[in-house]
């Protein structure tokens, strides 16, 4: 089945910048929206951002707008996640997910296959 290898996580300081990025093991997942979750410990894991097959939709909570962008290569079969003006209260594991579909959804029910997680973590 389709498997998610993410990259990119770490430490980094109020204020910066991290790219975090999720590339799937099948073309297929061309096809299907992609999203980018994150998640505390005993926390929901929450929605970060979202974008459909073509990435022309997007979708971002309403906590990261404006700091983040996500974008992806249908050629690579990667999705990527740039994090700017980080701060404290983004600290948190990562997940990259595909959805069942091609509509980009806020919705963890959606999604069918998950990346291990990545840690991010920013410093005061």
């Amino acid at each position: 089945q389709v498997q998610l290898v993410e990259s990119g996580g770490g430490l980094v300081q109020a204020g910066g910048s991290l790219r975090l990025s999720c590339a799937a093991t099948k073309r297929t997942s061309s096809n299907n929206a992609m999203g980018w979750f994150r998640q505390t410990p005993g926390k929901e894991r929450e929605f970060v951002a979202a974008i459909g097959w073509r990435g022309g939709s997007t979708l971002y909570a309403d906590s990261v707008k404006g700091r983040f962008a996500i974008s992806r290569d249908n050629a690579k079969d990667t999705v990527y996640l740039q994090m700017n003006s980080l701060g404290p209260e983004d600290t948190a594991v990562y997940y990259c997910a595909v959805s069942r579909g091609s509509v980009a959804s806020t919705l963890k029910e959606y999604y069918i296959y998950w990346g291990q997680g990545t840690q991010v973590t920013v410093s005061s």
